[in-house]
């Protein structure tokens, strides 16, 4: 059976681990904390290439930022990774086949080959985190735009420039849908800058009025970006990832979306795939 060395490479960590071409995790989970330089970042895939390069047959690496159309490069950086981390020649890692995906696209594969939206022609993926990620599944293909840059969610909410976006950009999805957004939710309801994401769920656990009106307002967001998704893709589903979809009530936005699209009803689904779908998308694309 085929195996991929597989990494996600995230502004804080980066996890390696072997994945073979079922989709199973094949070999320990080794984690280490994002380096401050390129150096020290290229040693950590360097020692982990050695180490495994005799038993795989391919290097899968799935990472934040924009990766080009013949996932060779990465093509767009962001800000929580070293600057000129897209100058990195990930090619001369090993002789054997090196290969990448942006960490949300490759989550997106392992939910649609493994996951939840297992069996589905049309889906979308949102990684609901710090910030918010995508990736969007057509008829058994990613679609990467003529760049590789397609699946960003940065569309505007907003027309007059409520909110900046870490993108340097005003009022994204981004911007209103990640638990950044509902830091932002409270700190403005509140106005208390310290405020948390916890706070404001631990006050909705304790029937708290005002911190679940916060998180409401947050959902609502959510719900309006997936509207305008569901509008232009007529998805069998959407499947909401990362640690902030925990707090989302997937039977209301469910309701609430098919309420009020102008497209076949569609299902909105947690993602099932685990916490490495990242390596594990990345690893199946490869080896595909």
């Amino acid at each position: 059976m085929k195996k991929a060395l597989a990494f996600d490479i995230g502004g804080t960590k980066i996890y390696s681990t072997i994945v073979d071409e079922t989709g199973t995790v094949a070999g320990e989970i080794e984690k280490f904390s994002t380096p401050k330089t390129l150096d020290e970042i290229k040693k950590i895939l360097r020692e982990q290439t050695k180490k495994y390069e005799d038993e795989i047959d391919v290097i899968a690496i799935a990472t934040a930022g924009a990766v080009n159309n013949e996932n060779t490069a990465v093509i767009g950086s962001t800000g929580n990774l070293p600057q000129g981390y897209n100058s990195i020649d990930f090619q001369k890692l090993s002789s054997k086949k090196v290969f990448l995906e942006n960490d949300a696209n490759a989550a997106a594969w392992a939910e649609y080959k493994i996951g939840a939206s297992r069996g589905s022609n049309v889906s979308v993926m949102l990684t609901l985190g710090t910030g918010v990620g995508g990736g969007i599944i057509i008829n058994d293909r990613l679609l990467k735009g003529k760049s590789g840059a397609a699946g960003e969610m940065h569309f505007k909410m907003y027309p007059d420039k409520r909110r900046k976006c870490t993108c340097g950009g005003w009022d994204c999805f981004e911007i209103y849908a990640s638990g950044t957004a509902l830091k932002l939710n409270a700190e403005e309801a509140l106005n208390d800058k310290d405020v948390t994401t916890y706070d404001v769920i631990e006050g909705v656990k304790n029937s708290d009025r005002k911190m679940i009106e916060i998180l409401d307002r947050w959902q609502n967001d959510i719900i309006v970006g997936i509207k305008g998704l569901a509008n232009l893709f007529d998805p069998d589903c959407v499947v909401l990832s990362g640690s902030m979809a925990q707090f989302v009530n997937i039977k209301k936005v469910e309701e609430e979306v098919n309420s009020d699209i102008v497209t076949t009803p569609t299902s909105i689904r947690l993602a099932t795939a685990g916490n490495y779908s990242g390596m594990i998308g990345a690893a199946l694309l490869a080896l595909r």
